[in-house]
């Protein structure tokens, strides 16, 4: 069952609430190079457990930002790729990740620990 979403006070809101945490931004960016299978993912996105990778995929497929795709075959085969709404988020998406690229060494420096003298 879906959450239930809204109402947003703004167009960012809206967007967040589709790309909220860590993952689902990250997921987003590894679809853009293409279908890829859930193996496939976990292993390009260090980190994330197979309970989180599998709950965030459902809600993003719940969204229409993810399209599933189940081949009947033995073993069975799942592949994810990205919806045309999928890809214009991503796209939005773009500009951030530069700015981020950017600033990398900033962020790095001033979120590292402090060491102890």
């Amino acid at each position: 069952m879906a959450k239930e979403r809204g109402p947003y006070s703004c167009g960012l809101d809206a967007a967040v609430d589709l790309v909220g945490g860590k993952w689902k931004a990250l997921i987003l960016w590894e679809l853009h190079a293409g279908v890829h299978r859930f193996a496939e993912l976990r292993r390009s996105l260090p980190g994330v457990s197979e309970k989180v990778l599998i709950q965030q995929l459902r809600e993003m497929e719940s969204d229409g930002l993810v399209h599933r795709e189940i081949y009947r075959e033995v073993p069975p085969r799942v592949e994810y790729s990205l919806t045309d709404f999928g890809e214009s988020l991503n796209k939005a998406l773009l500009p951030l990740g530069d700015w981020g690229d950017r600033h990398m060494a900033r962020i790095t420096a001033t979120r590292r620990p402090a060491t102890a003298s």
